[in-house]
């Protein structure tokens, strides 16, 4: 259900992860460019395991392919939500963040993800990009929001899975997702591919090389 290959931009450097806690992973990401050099990432992440969430990752992967052209993204989340909610998946739905990026202009929404992680280079800050929504295929007409903000050179944009953020170690300590802002912080000026190898081991670390309890999902996109 993975896309095979990255997109190659010029202005993107772009690196991704994925462990999955089962044989059937429920944590999808994808890839589009457009014509008109568009690109439309998408990460998501199935409710519960096994072949139920394999099965509605391979819908969210239909649905994407179905409307990865359209432009308005809270349609698109609606038509998901619509299509879902017609499959009848016993009360299957899936988290899912969308973003745009047009030129320098970033264009997202999320429904049910983990807020997402700007390093903005000019000013050595990380800014949250905190959009919340009910899982796709969860609601009807939910009122999902959209935010936009223009990209510079050295910006780097953290998508990830609740998969690290909630992560438990021996002493049942969850990881956090302000431990992930500081791991981020200490990496972010780096190359995508080191960004994500830091955030691995810090993972690691903290379960003592234990398998995780739940897929766990990086995508890293780094503006040149």
């Amino acid at each position: 259900m993975l896309p095979k290959e990255l997109p190659n931009l010029p202005h993107l450097d772009i690196a991704v992860y994925m462990k999955t806690a089962t044989e059937v992973g429920g944590d999808y990401y994808d890839f589009h460019v457009g014509m008109d050099g568009t690109l439309t990432v998408v990460i998501g992440d199935a409710t519960g395991h096994g072949l139920k969430a394999g099965t509605m990752v391979t819908a969210a992967k239909s649905l994407f392919n179905s409307y990865v052209n359209n432009d308005d993204i809270l349609f698109t989340f609606s038509e998901f939500t619509r299509v879902l909610k017609e499959m009848k998946m016993h009360s299957m739905s899936m988290c899912l963040s969308l973003l745009k990026i047009r030129g320098k202009q970033l264009e997202m929404s999320s429904a049910g993800m983990p807020y997402a992680l700007l390093f903005r280079n000019d000013r050595k800050i990380i800014e949250e990009i905190a959009l919340k929504g009910m899982p796709l295929g969860a609601v009807m007409d939910f009122p999902y929001q959209t935010q936009s903000t223009e990209l510079f050179a050295g910006d780097t944009l953290l998508l990830l899975s609740d998969g690290l953020p909630e992560l438990f170690n021996k002493e049942k300590e969850m990881f956090g997702y302000e431990r992930i802002t500081e791991e981020y912080k200490k990496v972010a000026e780096q190359a995508p591919e080191e960004i994500i190898e830091h955030l691995k081991n810090a993972g690691s670390l903290w379960v003592n090389d234990a398998d995780p309890d739940d897929d766990v999902t990086f995508v890293v996109i780094k503006v040149k």
